[in-house]
C-alpha cells in the first residue's frame, strides 16, 4: 500500500546546463568562421579577376564550409543567450547536440555528392590543370589546419572528461610540525597517498602515515616512502574512496574525511557541436591531402583515375564520421540513457539499504550535466532529501527529482 509521495527538488535552482568552457568555444568558432569568409571572398574574386574557374569553384566549397562553422557558432550564441529563459524546461544545454546533428546530415549529404561525383569521373574523366589546382588543394589544407588550431584554442585546449583522474581529493592539515597537503593521486596509476609539506618542517617516511578506517569499521595501513619533495604510499589505496584518513605525524593522528564522487563517462562530457565543427575541418584537410596525392600521382605517373579514387576514399572516410556523429547526437536528442554503468550506481546507491528503485530516468542535459528522475519505494520513515543525500557523490547530475512511495 502506498501511504505517500513526496519529491525532491529545490524551490529555486539553476537550469543553465552549458558546456565548461562555452564562451571561449564559442570565440573560437566565430575566428574560424571569419578565417574561412575571408579566404572564400579572396579565392572567388581572385578566380574572377585572373579568369581561374577552379579558384572560384574551391571558394565556393569554402562557402559551404563556412556555412556549417555558421550554425555551430549560432549554436553556441544562442544556448547562452537563453540559457535561462523560462521557456526551456531544461536549459538549453542540448543545443549544441542539435547544431551536430544538423551538421553531420550535412557532412553525410556532402559525402554523397564528393562519392557520386568521383565515380562518374571513374567513367567519363575530365582535364586536370594541375599548375591550378595543386596549389589551391595545398592552399585549402594550410586554411584547414589553421581552423583546426584555433577550434582547439590555439594548441592549449584541455579535455575536461577525465574529470575522475589526477587528483581525487587534497587536504590542507595543520599539525603541531607545520601545514601539509595529503592527495589521492592516480593520474593513470593505481591511487595512492601523497603527503608534501607547505610550511613547518620537512616529511620523513619514518615519522609519517596513513590509516583508513571505512564505514564497515575496516583498517588498514600505508607506510611512506620518500619520492623527493613528497611522501607517497607503498600500497595502492582500494576503491572505494569513502573512509576517514587518520594522518600520523610524529604519533599524532590527524582525522581526514573522504567521500567517493562518481563521475559520468567521457562521452557525457564531449561538446558534441564543437565536435561537428571540428569533424568538418578535419573532414576537409583530409580530402585536401588525398586530392593532393591524387594530382601529384596523376601528374607524374599519368594515372588520371588516382584524382577520383582519392575522392572516393574521402567520401568514406567522410560518411563514416558523419554516421558517427549523427549516432551519439540522435541518441542525445531522444534522450537516450547516456551512461547505463551511472544508472547502475544510482540504483545501487538506492537498493544498498533494502529500498526498491521502481523506476529511473538518466538523460543528459548539455555537455557534463546529467538529469535524473528517480521513484523509490520504501518500507522507512524517510523523505527525498535522505536519498538526495546518498546521491551528492554523482557529481555530474546537475539535476535530480526524487520521487518516495512509503509502503505499510
Amino acid at each position: 500500500m502506498v501511504e505517500s509521495k513526496s519529491a525532491g527538488a529545490s524551490a529555486d535552482h539553476s537550469h543553465v546546463f552549458l558546456g565548461e568552457g562555452h564562451e571561449k568555444s564559442e570565440t573560437r568558432t566565430w575566428a574560424v568562421i571569419w578565417l574561412c569568409g575571408a579566404m572564400m571572398i579572396l579565392e572567388i574574386v581572385g578566380g574572377l579577376l585572373f579568369g581561374s574557374i577552379a579558384l572560384v569553384a574551391d571558394g565556393l566549397h569554402m562557402s559551404t564550409h563556412a556555412g556549417a562553422l555558421l550554425l555551430a557558432a549560432l549554436a553556441y550564441t544562442y544556448s547562452r543567450k537563453y540559457a535561462d529563459h523560462s521557456n526551456f524546461t531544461f536549459g538549453t544545454g542540448k543545443l549544441g547536440d542539435l547544431a551536430g546533428f544538423s551538421s553531420a546530415i550535412i557532412l553525410a549529404m556532402i559525402a554523397l555528392l564528393i562519392g557520386y561525383e568521383s565515380v562518374i569521373r571513374f567513367f567519363a574523366p575530365v582535364p586536370i590543370h594541375f599548375t591550378e589546382a595543386i596549389p589551391i588543394a595545398v592552399l585549402g589544407l594550410a586554411v584547414n589546419v589553421a581552423s583546426a588550431w584555433l577550434l582547439s584554442g590555439g594548441g592549449h585546449h584541455h579535455d575536461h572528461s577525465h574529470a575522475s583522474a589526477g587528483h581525487d581529493e587534497s587536504h590542507q592539515i595543520a599539525t603541531e610540525s607545520g601545514t601539509i597537503i595529503l592527495d589521492v593521486f592516480e593520474d593513470g596509476v593505481p591511487p595512492r597517498f601523497r603527503l608534501h609539506a607547505i610550511s613547518g618542517s620537512a616529511l620523513t617516511a619514518s615519522t609519517a602515515s596513513v590509516e583508513t578506517v571505512r564505514p564497515d569499521g575496516s583498517r588498514q595501513v600505508f607506510a611512506m616512502i620518500d619520492h623527493g619533495g613528497y611522501l607517497e604510499s607503498i600500497e595502492a589505496i582500494p576503491e572505494p574512496h569513502e573512509f576517514t584518513a587518520n594522518v600520523r605525524i610524529h604519533n599524532q593522528d590527524y582525522p581526514v574525511v573522504f567521500e567517493e564522487h562518481e563521475h559520468a563517462s567521457a562521452s557525457s562530457h564531449s561538446d558534441n557541436n564543437m565536435r561537428a565543427a571540428v569533424v568538418h575541418v578535419i573532414a576537409d584537410a583530409a580530402v585536401s591531402v588525398l586530392v593532393i596525392a591524387g594530382l601529384l600521382l596523376a601528374r607524374i605517373f599519368g594515372w588520371l583515375w588516382m584524382d577520383p579514387l582519392a575522392g572516393l576514399v574521402g567520401a568514406v572516410v567522410i560518411g563514416s564520421w558523419s554516421y558517427a556523429l549523427i549516432r551519439d547526437t540522435g541518441a542525445i536528442l531522444l534522450d537516450m540513457n547516456p551512461d547505463p554503468s551511472m544508472a547502475g550506481k544510482l540504483r545501487q546507491a538506492v537498493e544498498s539499504e533494502g529500498d526498491q528503485v521502481s523506476d529511473l530516468h538518466l538523460w543528459r542535459l548539455g555537455p557534463g550535466h546529467l538529469g535524473a528522475i528517480i521513484s523509490v519505494v520504501t518500507s522507512q520513515a524517510r523523505e527525498a532529501d535522505y536519498y538526495r543525500t546518498r546521491l551528492a557523490r554523482f557529481r555530474s547530475l546537475s539535476h535530480l527529482t526524487v520521487e518516495v512511495l512509503h509502503r505499510a
